[in-house]
């Protein structure tokens, strides 16, 4: 009888903290109303108005992270005000953004993590795509993949910066479990075939040489399209994560059959607007050098004569010329930084072209 009434104690506690937590909640979303009618009457007035800032966001998460004093872990409690902050910035302006389609594909997936559900986001067909969108105007953000973990770069990505003059507002990274997956008319005795992205079946080789050795690929344009072909055919299988499976109505044979257990996905943020530094941040520019012995040495030296810190280099064809390259980089600090100045101008003194393609805040989730 005693630990009844305990429960029941602790039930009524329960109930007052969600009366609270919804109060606090609601108070929230009406001061995300007045800012919305203070950026409004702003834009009225012949002003620019930003409704999504994505340094705020990220200096708000890292701040709740940093508070957290548990029993949830830091992500879990980021997660949850990342979709009160999502909701709430709809009462502003409900954000748009595209990404690789179709529904239920890993960059669905990174666009609902960094945005929060209530993002309206639109599924395109390519990448190129995404990012025609975004410079149109059609949407307000884009999420592109730029590297996986196993695979490497996505070199789409990377052509398109070449096309379009967009800026990287942010950055997702997104941890990619993949899943054999079957529809309910599937013999899974019988399997002929199995459906995914070229990636995917890349980060699942060894897996599959193991279990399926003779089990005809086939690579698709996306996960989410190698679910949906399953869903209607009975000899066949595919590779996909839970949104896809999800979406799709289909069951998992076998879960996290990636060949490394850290498999993860670095996605892009792309628009059309600067980003203030938060002191936690990256950058990312295109070099293109004079093709000359130590070229890559000259464009290396600034930053580790400054100390700053590379995290990525890539090289691209040029679409200059003939055996002509450019460099991809990323780097810790932020364009507007002294020391990163500093490196920027010895930059620019020596290469043929530079572009800041954005600073941004590191990924916090």
């Amino acid at each position: 009888m005693a630990d009844l009434d305990q429960l029941q104690a602790l039930r009524i506690r329960i109930d007052d903290l969600d009366g609270q937590i919804l109060q606090l909640i609601s108070a929230r979303a009406q001061c995300a109303q007045e800012v919305a009618r203070v950026k409004m009457a702003a834009l009225a007035e012949g002003e620019t108005a930003v409704f999504y800032r994505p340094e705020r966001e990220a200096q708000v998460l890292k701040r709740i992270m940093e508070r957290n004093e548990g029993p949830l872990g830091n992500e879990d409690m980021a997660r949850l005000f990342r979709e009160i902050m999502s909701c709430c910035l709809a009462l502003e302006e409900p954000l748009k953004a595209a990404y690789l389609g179709p529904e239920g594909t890993f960059s669905h997936a990174a666009t609902i993590k960094h945005f929060g559900q209530a993002v309206v986001s639109k599924p395109m067909m390519a990448i190129d795509e995404v990012f025609r969108e975004v410079a149109a105007g059609a949407v307000d953000f884009g999420v592109v993949p730029v590297e996986n973990s196993t695979e490497g770069a996505v070199n789409h990505t990377l052509d398109s910066f070449l096309e379009h003059d967009l800026v990287i507002c942010g950055e997702v990274e997104l941890r990619i479990h993949h899943h054999l997956l079957v529809g309910e008319n599937t013999k899974t005795e019988h399997i002929t075939r199995i459906y995914s992205h070229a990636q995917s079946l890349a980060q699942c080789r060894k897996w599959l040489d193991a279990h399926y050795p003779n089990v005809e690929r086939v690579a698709v344009s996306s996960n989410a399209d190698a679910a949906r072909r399953v869903k209607s055919e009975w000899n066949s299988a595919a590779i996909a994560g839970d949104m896809a499976a999800s979406l799709y109505g289909l069951r998992p044979v076998f879960e996290k059959i990636e060949d490394r257990p850290d498999n993860s996905t670095r996605f892009l943020i792309i628009g059309n607007q600067d980003v203030p530094p938060i002191g936690d941040d990256k950058t990312s520019i295109i070099v293109s050098m004079r093709n000359k012995p130590g070229a890559l040495h000259e464009l290396l030296v600034p930053f580790h004569s400054n100390g700053i810190d590379l995290t990525r280099i890539e090289t691209r064809p040029s679409r200059s010329g003939k055996w002509t390259y450019v460099f991809f980089i990323d780097f810790v600090g932020h364009h507007q930084d002294p020391a990163i100045k500093t490196v920027l101008d010895k930059i620019q003194q020596e290469a043929v072209a530079l572009k800041v393609l954005g600073s941004y805040p590191k990924a916090v989730l």
